[in-house]
């Protein structure tokens, strides 16, 4: 019997939202840079030209996703054997403490050089934070959901990643109507880095209130293999399995998201206050859609939901930032990227739980964040600069295609993977595989 049917729903959910509010903190304070980057480019890197600003923010949180390979080797090996929970600790309080510093870093004008380097040191401190985040988080999640809603609980991952996105856009969009854009420029765009950096401290003492998994105290405790390389090496297939997955995902999403409020600007030629505002609500639909479409996938299984994205983002990927770049409605700009963020749920929703399912407990948080992270930092964390760069050089149809492209590889992965709901290692965490339970084997289904 899997340990976690000990605890009751109300337990199992009170871990799971514990652990979440810290996650939203953590992407909150990640992503009031990418948020508010309009407004502070110039403060950091002055020039007469706004994209080549833009490119350089742009270019900075593409740094930031660099160290999250390092961040994910680190924290998921410190998961893997000092427990969840105090990895998920320590990651919280490193990016309040990044988003602090560049609350109160002094402009270029008033430092000269030292200011873009501070920014970009910090950054890379806030990616190290982030890299060790995700790995955990999905670990976590996988590990405390009871065994029949493990697709609903782990959606939670994204629930709270997006809702970091949206407080941000919340914040941005009270900021832009209670202050004018000179003092938006001047001072305004610091105010989201000192909410994020005081929200955490609130979080602190909730994710020490966490319970830490059964799976980590039956099986990593006294493990000196838990979280090495020497054993995540044992598992090649699913270590690129994993990269494979978020190939496509993490482009995707950061095309749909992230980017697309730069693009309804600069190419659509929308208002910034109604891109904000278009970004909000689509934002939360996306939200509402991660635990229905993770719900769903503990109905009928993870791969149709994946399938649903491979497919929909190669096709359809082209004629939506097609149609965006000409749309003058921002009625019409809105429910294109509603269509862009609903064929991207298919991945966001239920990406954690089914890498969580390839690995063993020892070598799990470590198994999923690692090559995670590595995809995230060469090809989610540019997205951005490819698309910025590609536009600086008249080729920005270019772009629609490398999402769409991107989409189709790891359509390739999904098409021939194995169903993981039911080859998940997180099965028998409880119950060592032996001849009288060989039903799971390294992510594998034994027939």
């Amino acid at each position: 019997m899997d340990k976690t049917s000990t605890r009751t729903e109300k337990q199992i959910a009170a871990n799971i939202l514990k652990g979440s509010l810290g996650n939203m903190i953590e992407w909150f304070d990640w992503y009031v840079y990418a948020s508010f980057a309009i407004y502070f480019s110039a403060a950091f890197f002055p020039a007469e030209n706004k994209t080549a600003e833009l490119l350089s923010t742009a270019a900075v949180f593409a740094v930031g996703f660099l160290m999250r390979p390092l961040g994910s080797f680190v924290m998921g090996r410190f998961a893997d054997r000092k427990g969840r929970r105090a990895a998920l600790t320590l990651s919280v309080t490193i990016m309040a403490t990044g988003s602090l510093i560049i609350a109160v870093t002094p402009t270029f004008k008033s430092i000269g050089v030292w200011s873009p380097i501070i920014l970009v040191a910090t950054r890379m401190f806030q990616g190290l934070s982030l890299g060790g985040e995700y790995g955990t988080s999905a670990t976590y999640l996988s590990e405390m959901a009871s065994p029949k809603r493990r697709g609903f609980y782990s959606s939670f991952q994204y629930v709270t990643l997006i809702s970091g996105q949206l407080f941000a856009l919340l914040v941005q969009i009270v900021l832009q109507n209670v202050l004018t854009n000179a003092q938006l420029f001047a001072f305004g765009w610091r105010i989201p880095f000192v909410i994020g950096a005081f929200g955490a401290v609130g979080v602190l003492w909730l994710r020490l209130s966490m319970e830490e998994s059964d799976q980590f105290e039956a099986r990593n405790k006294n493990s000196k293999k838990a979280g090495t390389l020497t054993l995540l090496a044992k598992y090649p297939k699913q270590f690129f399995t994993v990269v494979g997955l978020t190939f496509g995902g993490t482009i995707a999403f950061y095309a749909y998201t992230t980017y697309l409020q730069k693009f309804m600007i600069n190419t659509t030629g929308l208002n910034t206050r109604v891109v904000s505002v278009i970004n909000f609500f689509a934002l939360l639909i996306m939200l509402i859609l991660q635990p229905i479409f993770g719900h769903l996938s503990d109905k009928i299984g993870r791969k149709p939901l994946l399938l649903w994205f491979g497919i929909g983002g190669t096709v359809f990927t082209v004629p939506i930032f097609s149609l965006l770049a000409h749309v003058h409605s921002p009625w019409a700009a809105f429910f294109l990227m509603l269509a862009g963020v609903v064929i991207v749920s298919g991945y966001t929703s239920i990406n954690a739980i089914v890498k969580a399912e390839l690995f063993p407990t020892e070598i799990r948080a470590l198994g999923v964040g690692f090559p995670y992270g590595l995809t995230v930092a060469l090809f989610g964390g540019t997205v951005e600069y490819v698309a910025l760069w590609l536009r600086s050089v008249n080729m920005e149809s270019l772009f629609f295609w490398y999402v769409a492209l991107a989409s189709l590889v790891s359509l390739v992965v999904y098409w021939h993977m194995l169903e993981t709901s039911t080859a998940s290692e997180i099965n028998v965490d409880s119950v060592p595989a032996t001849s009288a339970n060989p039903a799971v084997k390294n992510g594998e289904a034994v027939q």
